[in-house]
């Protein structure tokens, strides 16, 4: 049997920490017989449920979830591996007859998926361990600064205390001899041309968005956030690793040793979110302005959700049309 030479659909939907899109995805793959594949770099920890807020178990069992909590804390998911796994889930979904709905907040895996990857080569492990190693000593704004006098124009685009991006920008640059920016502006070679892409942004208003943030770190006290962060930390993990600086984590950890009391735990940990979520904002109107916007909040009558449900369902049927 010959394989299907017409682009086969996948939804995305991206937005904002707390803004509603998992429970939009959700609703989605009800309606439309779909899988709803993780497009968070948290959320693919198994040992972090509660504090990266993964859909609940009655969430799963309404709908086939997957990439959610499948790589252990101790290890490193990078935008290429979780690329690679995301593309494998939209073929089985398409071999089963189901609409592969990708969902997330992070804008490296979707950019990813959806363009491709830049040619980077792979970084030495010596180099890579050298630039980890230079962040922990002199921390995430002397590393920033240092960046900036070498790649200003990657500097510009990171937050000061982003050390895993930092880190990736510098030990490009130490490998290479090259800016990632560089790298990055060349055209990816990689794009899925067999799929058609349809996307959401689900947007609240920034001050409903960032009360939905302050509920949700509250919520996940109240859900034992503390007991996940206790048991992360007996691991005895690399400080370093991309889990151990999960929003929420590195706040409740010093709340567990005394370091912070509860309340300034909780608004230090409310504040980082609220800030991520702006940031999180920004990156999605600069680079997916096409997606369809919408505030969730705005889809509780069943009347809304059916007509967004038939736009989408129009939109699709037109981007494969284009396509094909």
């Amino acid at each position: 049997m010959s394989e299907p030479t017409d682009p086969r659909p996948v939804l995305v939907i991206g937005g904002p920490t707390a803004s509603g899109k998992s429970g939009l995805a959700l609703a989605l793959a009800k309606r439309a017989n779909g899988v709803v594949i993780n497009a968070d770099s948290m959320q693919v920890y198994a040992d972090l449920h509660i504090v990266t807020a993964r859909p609940s178990a009655a969430d799963e069992a309404q709908a086939l979830h997957t990439l959610y909590g499948v790589v252990p804390a101790s290890t490193r998911m990078s935008a290429a591996r979780w690329r690679e796994l995301a593309l494998a889930e939209i073929d089985a979904a398409h071999a089963a007859g189901r609409l592969p709905i990708v969902v997330g907040g992070t804008g490296l895996y979707l950019r990813s998926l959806m363009q491709g990857l830049s040619d980077i080569p792979e970084i030495p492990a010596g180099t890579r361990q050298a630039a980890m190693d230079l962040q922990a000593e002199i921390g995430s704004p002397a590393l920033h600064a240092r960046l900036a006098e070498i790649d200003p124009v990657t500097a510009a685009r990171l937050h000061p205390t982003d050390s895993q991006r930092l880190i990736r920008a510098w030990e490009v640059i130490q490998a290479t001899g090259r800016s990632i920016s560089d790298w990055q502006s060349a055209p990816p070679t990689d794009a899925p041309t067999h799929l058609s892409f349809t996307t959401l942004v689900v947007e609240p208003p920034r001050p409903r968005l960032y009360a939905q943030c302050d509920r949700r770190f509250l919520l996940m006290l109240e859900q034992g956030a503390e007991q996940e962060v206790a048991a992360l930390m007996a691991q005895g993990l690399d400080p370093a690793l991309p889990a151990m600086k999960a929003l929420g984590v590195p706040e409740i950890a010093s709340m567990l040793s005394g370091t912070l009391d509860r309340n300034a735990a909780t608004e230090k940990a409310q504040q980082l979110t609220r800030n991520y979520a702006k940031r999180q904002l920004t990156w999605f109107r600069n680079q997916m302005p096409a997606a369809l916007r919408l505030d969730s909040t705005e889809l509780a009558s069943e009347t809304a959700f059916a007509k967004l449900y038939d736009r989408i369902m129009t939109g699709m049927t037109k981007n494969i049309a284009k396509m094909g």
